[in-house]
Parts: structure tokens; sequence; C-alpha cells
């Protein structure tokens, strides 16, 4: 009957842990609602805002500004996006991977490259690695305001602007549903003004700006690389939450199916001992007959 026992516990065991992936799940598409909702609502407003820059740079060419300066990637940032927290499936080493591996194929091309850690598990990764980690933003997915992007995005700006930083780049997860998404690794600095063949083929259509085309795109720029951080860190979130969502799912059922499997081991084993019990007492009383 020990074995039996055992069994039972193990079937509660198992219960206990089915319950709370399955809170886990309910929690999660709760979240995930909200942030595809968001991610939604940005991302039309992000690609718009980077076309515009980059039409606008097509036409200040001769007025180059800072922030668009092209010079020998030395030393290049990479700004990584993932989770505080695991229970996510692939997600986290999905991303870090990635991320590991642009740097391998460009390590003849870059002298230095440093990691700004927008969770707690890119920190942990890379610092165990070795990576020189220039900043850490742990916590900050909690809040994917603008007022968030934009604290990342001063100190970048600042370390470019002052030539500290030749070349940032972002990593992060594009939520495209619940069950899909993929790693992104775009060039943040300087920006480039590529993908505009169409527009170089028919000729820059010329616009009256006022004021100016670069005062304009001074100002553009700046809210340019806040909005671009602020949507990775909305696509991330929805990415997590979708992918915690999948991983729960798929923990309740392999539960389900767990408990259906020792449930009828418990019920072959119960079935075995009441046999065996039946046949002791049959024996017991043919030997009294005896």
């Amino acid at each position: 009957m020990a074995n039996l026992r055992d069994i039972q516990k193990r079937i509660k065991s198992i219960k206990n842990t089915q319950q709370i992936t399955k809170a886990m799940k309910m929690v999660a598409a709760a979240k995930l609602r909200r942030a595809q909702d968001a991610i939604t609502e940005a991302r039309p407003y992000a690609d718009k805002m980077s076309q515009v820059i980059k039409s606008l740079a097509l036409r200040t060419k001769s007025n180059m500004h800072p922030l668009l300066e092209v010079r020998p990637p030395k030393n290049v940032a990479i700004i990584v996006l993932t989770s505080d927290r695991g229970l996510c499936g692939s997600f986290n080493s999905a991303i870090l991977k990635q991320t590991e591996e642009f740097i391998r194929v460009n390590k003849d091309k870059y002298e230095k490259v440093s990691i700004v850690a927008l969770s707690k598990r890119a920190n942990d990764y890379f610092k165990k690695r070795g990576f020189n980690i220039l900043a850490h933003h742990e916590g900050i997915l909690n809040d994917t305001s603008y007022q968030s992007a934009t604290i990342v995005s001063e100190e970048l700006k600042r370390l470019f602007l002052e030539k500290e930083l030749d070349e940032v780049h972002v990593a992060y997860t594009q939520f495209k549903s619940a069950i899909s998404s993929n790693v992104v690794l775009n060039q943040l600095l300087p920006l480039s003004s590529e993908n505009h063949d169409d527009e170089i083929k028919e000729g820059v259509i010329e616009y009256i700006f006022e004021p100016s085309a670069t005062e304009i795109l001074s100002d553009l720029l700046n809210r340019h690389i806040v909005t671009q951080i602020q949507r990775a860190m909305l696509d991330s979130v929805a990415s997590e939450h979708g992918a915690r969502m999948t991983a729960m799912d798929a923990a309740t059922n392999n539960a389900t199916d767990m408990i259906k499997k020792y449930t009828l081991i418990y019920n072959r084993a119960r079935q075995a001992a009441i046999t065996t019990e039946l046949v002791e007492i049959v024996s017991g009383a043919e030997a009294l007959k005896g």
C-alpha cells in the first residue's frame, strides 16, 4: 500500500502544479490582450516616423545631422530586451542566442561591443559570459511608456554624440501573434537612409518646409529614437506574454496527460493489491477447510 500512497501523492502534486500553470496562463492571456492592443496602436506611428525620417535625411545630405553621422564602428552598443522572469518557453534563449551570434559574426568588424540590458535575464546572461554591461535597467519593461524609453534614449544619444559609441543596435522579439514571433536586430544609430530606392529612382519630391527641413529633421530624430525604443519595448512585452501563455498552456496539457498516466498506474496497482488480498483470503479459507 505504500506504493499506492506514493502514487496518490504524485497525482496530488501534479494537480497542484496544474492549477498554478492554468492560473499563470490566464494571467498571461489577460496581460497579452493589453500588450497586443498597445503594440498594434504604436506600430503604424513608429513605421511612419521611420519613413519620414529617412525621407527627410535624403533632402538634408548637405547639412548632415550629428545623429546621422556614419563613422568606422569601433565601439558598438546593443540594446537587448528579454524578460525579467522565466517560464516563457524559448523566448529568452532565442533573443540571447541571436544577439550572441550577431556579435560572433561581427567580431572582426567591431573593436568593442557593450550591452545595454533592459531586463534581468539579459544582464545575467552577458555578465556571466564576460561582456561589458554599459547599462542595466531591470524592471523598466514594467512601464513601457514614452518616458521610460526616453531614459534609455538620452544616455545612448549622449554617448553617440560624444563619439564614445559609433553604432547602436537594438535586439528584441517582434510580436506577430500569441503563438508567433521572431527575433529582430536593427540598427538604431546612426540612422540609415537605405530602403528608399523607390524615392531615389523616381526623384526626390520637393516639399516646402516651415521651418527648414534640417530643423524638422533635428526635432524628429530625437522623437524617432525614443519611438523606436518604445516600439521595441512594446513588441518585447507582448511577445513575452504570448510566449508565457503558450508555455503555460503546454504545461497544463502535459499535467493533464501525466495525471491520466498516473491514475491508470494507480488503478492497476490498486487492482493488483485487491486481487492479491482476495487470493490470500481464498487461500486462507481453503486451508481452514483442509
